[in-house]
């Protein structure tokens, strides 16, 4: 079987101050402090969260 891929987020940008659907956006990520890291599933869902909020993340690694 082929293995999924994955992808790792890092929060580097705090929320405070943000509009609720952001922050929404990093706890539906599994982010919600500065430098947490989630590794998730590479589907386009989850790529567009990422997309909404480039400005508070980053991508670290990709497998």
């Amino acid at each position: 079987m082929a293995q999924k891929k994955t992808i790792t987020v890092e929060q580097y940008a705090s929320a405070a101050r943000r509009p609720k659907i952001q922050t929404d956006t990093l706890i539906g990520l599994g982010l919600n402090k500065l430098n947490r890291r989630s590794t998730l599933e590479d589907t386009p869902s989850v790529r567009g969260m990422i997309n909404r909020i480039p400005h508070l993340v980053r991508i670290v690694g990709e497998a």
